[in-house]
């Protein structure tokens, strides 16, 4: 027997050496494998038997009162504290327990110090990260919570529970992570939550396209320019019914917009942006439209897809309130989920907070610029910036202007002297409380006047929040800082030299959209614009036309839902896109000599219900021919060498063309030498996919789910610690928003009424530890659309069922 466990306890150890050259970590170099393979403190130790681990009492001076954890069946921890502070400390101290490395791996990601512990492979991205501005970001976000009374002391202690689980770690206990990377945790602090507060809104309201515009602007004129990209779709349903009134007095902006820049040569600069349509659904259906007679409440976040999740679910039990929901590593608090009395779920925004400004440099060695008709000396920051194999850390030096940080200076280029304004790097307000006191007001509120106090505070990302009450009330807001602007303001590259051409203040609070109680019966956000033009301030941003318009038509029967139907809804796979835009390709198709492949790609299409199903053939076809024929339609942006520095019409603008103007003169494609209309473009993308297809369409493991191949990936771009080409259907224009390594990131379904009911799942697990039975156990599904019955219950006795085991803090 020892023998065969000496020649298993061998083999695997062969096939680690093997897997870590192949997966790892960033392709850095592998840590010391002795280090690694110790059976004392190696990689061994992260192996977790499937028993559930014995009950355990901590001793803990960190806390006022006694605190019982107990864990159900799927590892959720069910705090049951006397006090919110204690509450949050052992929240802090579970979270550290199952995701302590990707708590570090985002703040380190945030704040540009993955080069410590990665090298020099990822220097450039620490480098932006700090020009950004995020430290200074979070160092301010830090400063406006320590003047608060209210909202520090639950930092704290989150900041000492995380702190004292990490004090209990030997070096055999580290997650496999740090071993595979060869460092030690460090300790935990109020910093560090705050750069995951602003590792969230980078991901959700940092896009821009001010110069990517100011670009196809110069390139294409005014005239074609606002035909492509027209301010406010037709037929778009806003996420603020069309009809709600605004009975208030609107602050008019005090100057117009600057005109665009002189026509000249193109910017050629852009920083990443987030992924398009980043966003979520929710919505809330009154009683009258429900099968119970109460409110339901809907949400699902789409974010990265990711392992380990981005979502860590809990339960938090106190004299003050008895909340459920998801938090975010790193943060104290549940931002999604319901209580006793209310829900409430979020969806992104996405108007635009960030905006470029040239400047008029007075010296060569640029160190003061013209604001105002004045020298206006830049604010120098030097970061440093340690690398792992440099004896000494790199020194760089940020200018700083009454803008915002000079992001990339080049001699060469006046276009990369430019300043970036960007809300999130704003000094927040002297005000009550910030984002901190905002969710915990929301998981201690107990009717609409309490979200409506509560969702005061916040300022970014803007999210929009939709709300539901026992009491039977529903709402939404689009809520957050917004800029007050003059018509097209910050839409294109803008002179600094005129303080004039900043932000013109803030819409104020009673004036931002929202809606309680509409006479439809329901409220709905997925992204879309969020008002009608009617609405009396403007806005820009980047907005989608497809989900938001297929929830309200479904909400809209004439029926009523119960919780099964918007657990349905929620992985719907129809897509208005495919709706609008097959018949386009169809009708412009020549049919007049198809190939058998051809005909049989066709009659597929033909038969076709515009549902992304995982198993069909027909929206993997549609998809390429789509994308095919848009790419073909603007070749002068593809095949231009400044492609990364434009910005491309929507989707849905391609689809209107095709149907309204198939003669436009956008269908020629210069390389031709003839002109060429949508009947042209669109057949020649036919006959492009149909080569492309010619060896694999009949094969029975060609479909949609090969096609788009979802991975759920390991934050350190591990293969052997992902989930690769998931089984599921869906499409980024569908319901269920389903691309490539993006999607629905947290289900959640929830009735209100005298007892409150609630379901919800996502994909991955409790657990951050790959060798955990915890790791990825909802994977599965979450792709199949099922859901877990939230265990909401009020003590912990009542978990006797489902109990695992529990921790006592005492």
């Amino acid at each position: 027997m020892r023998y065969a466990l000496f020649i298993l306890t061998l083999v695997l150890a062969v096939a680690l050496v093997i897997a870590a050259h192949r997966n790892h970590p960033f392709g850095s170099a592998l840590p010391p494998l002795g280090k690694l393979l110790d059976p004392f403190g190696g990689f061994w130790q992260n192996a977790e038997p499937a028993k559930a681990p014995k009950s355990q009492v901590i001793d803990l001076p960190g806390i006022k009162e006694k605190v019982e954890v107990v864990f159900d069946e799927r590892l959720v921890p069910h705090i049951f504290a006397a006090n919110h502070y204690d509450a949050c400390y052992a929240q802090g101290y579970i979270t550290a327990k199952y995701r302590l490395w990707q708590m570090d791996f985002i703040t380190r990601a945030a704040a540009g110090r993955l080069s410590e512990v990665v090298g020099e492979k990822t220097l450039e991205r620490d480098r932006l990260q700090r020009r950004k501005g995020m430290t200074l970001a979070a160092e301010r976000t830090l400063k406006a919570w320590s003047d608060n009374s209210e909202e520090m002391p639950f930092i704290e202690a989150y900041t000492a529970g995380v702190n004292d689980y990490i004090a209990s770690l030997k070096p055999a206990d580290y997650p496999l992570e740090f071993k595979l990377l060869d460092y030690a945790p460090e300790p935990w602090s109020p910093f560090k939550t705050a750069l995951a507060a602003k590792s969230m809104a980078e991901t959700l309201c940092f896009r821009n396209d001010d110069l990517q515009s100011t670009n196809v602007l110069r390139m294409l004129g005014d005239s074609l320019f606002n035909d492509l990209f027209p301010d406010y779709p037709p037929g778009q349903t806003p996420v603020i019914p069309a009809d709600t009134p605004w009975p208030f007095n609107p602050v008019t902006p005090h100057q117009a917009a600057p005109a665009p820049p002189p026509y000249g040569d193109l910017i050629r600069f852009a920083l990443p942006n987030p992924p398009p349509f980043i966003g979520s659904n929710n919505w809330a259906v009154a009683g009258k439209k429900t099968t119970t007679g109460h409110p339901i409440l809907c949400n699902d976040p789409h974010l990265g897809l990711s392992l380990p999740s981005i979502w860590y679910e809990i339960q938090m039990n106190t004299s003050e309130c008895n909340v459920y929901g998801v938090s975010f590593p790193g943060t104290p608090g549940i931002l999604i989920g319901f209580n006793d009395y209310i829900a409430w779920g979020e969806t992104n925004v996405s108007h635009d907070v960030l905006d470029w400004y040239t400047l008029t440099w007075v010296d060569e060695a640029k160190t003061a610029y013209l604001l105002d008709g004045k020298p206006r000396k830049v604010e120098y920051r030097i970061e440093e910036i340690k690398v792992k194999g440099r004896q000494a850390p790199l020194l760089d030096t940020i200018k700083f202007t009454a803008w915002g940080p000079v992001v990339y200076p080049d001699p060469a280029s006046p276009y990369h002297d430019m300043a970036m304004h960007w809300l999130s790097v704003d000094m927040p307000e002297n005000q009550d409380f910030h984002e901190v006191g905002v969710f915990h007001r929301l998981m201690c509120g107990h009717n609409y006047e309490d979200y409506y106090q509560a969702l005061s505070g916040l300022s970014a990302p803007a999210q929009n929040f939709v709300f539901a009450s026992s009491q039977g009330d529903i709402a939404m807001t689009v809520n957050g800082k917004f800029p007050i602007k003059a018509d097209q303001q910050g839409r294109f590259l803008q002179p600094g030299d005129q303080s004039a051409n900043g932000w013109q203040g803030f819409i104020p609070y009673e004036q931002i959209p929202r809606v309680k109680n509409p006479a439809q019966g329901y409220v709905a956000s997925a992204n879309q614009h969020s008002v009608a033009p009617s609405y009396p301030y403007y806005y820009n941003g980047a907005f989608d036309m497809y989900r938001g318009r297929l929830i309200n038509r479904l909400l809209s029967e004439n029926k009523k839902f119960s919780p099964g139907d918007m657990m349905a809804m929620q992985n719907n796979t129809y897509s208005i896109q495919a709706e609008e835009g097959l018949p386009a390709l169809m009708s412009a198709l020549d049919t007049g000599s198809l190939t058998p492949i051809q005909k049989d790609m066709w009659n597929d299409l033909r038969g076709w219900n515009f549902y992304f199903d995982k198993n069909k053939k027909a929206p993997a076809v549609f998809y390429r021919w789509l994308t095919r024929s848009y790419k073909d339609t603007f070749d002068e942006w593809y095949t231009s060498p400044d492609s990364n520095y434009l910005d491309y019409p929507d989707m849905w603008r391609f689809v209107a063309l095709l149907k309204d103007s198939p003669t436009h003169i956008l269908f020629d494609q210069a390389a031709t030498g003839k002109r060429e209309q949508a009947r042209d473009i669109v057949t020649q993308a036919f006959k492009a996919i149909s080569a492309e297809l010619a060896d694999v369409y009949h094969d029975n493991d060609f479909d949609w789910r090969s096609e788009k191949a979802v991975r759920i990936g390991h934050l350190a771009g591990i293969d052997a610690f992902s989930q690769l080409n998931v089984d599921i259907g869906g499409h980024s224009d569908a319901i269920n928003a389903v691309k490539k390594s993006f999607g629905p990131s947290w289900r959640m379904v929830v009735s209100l009424g005298p007892e409150i009911k609630a379901w919800g799942v996502y994909p991955g697990g409790q657990s951050g530890n790959p060798g955990s039975p915890y790791y990825d156990s909802m994977v599965g599904q979450w792709a199949q659309g099922k859901y877990n019955e939230l265990l909401f219950v009020k003590t912990p006795d009542a978990l006797r069922e489902h109990e695992q085991f529990r921790i006592t803090f005492q």
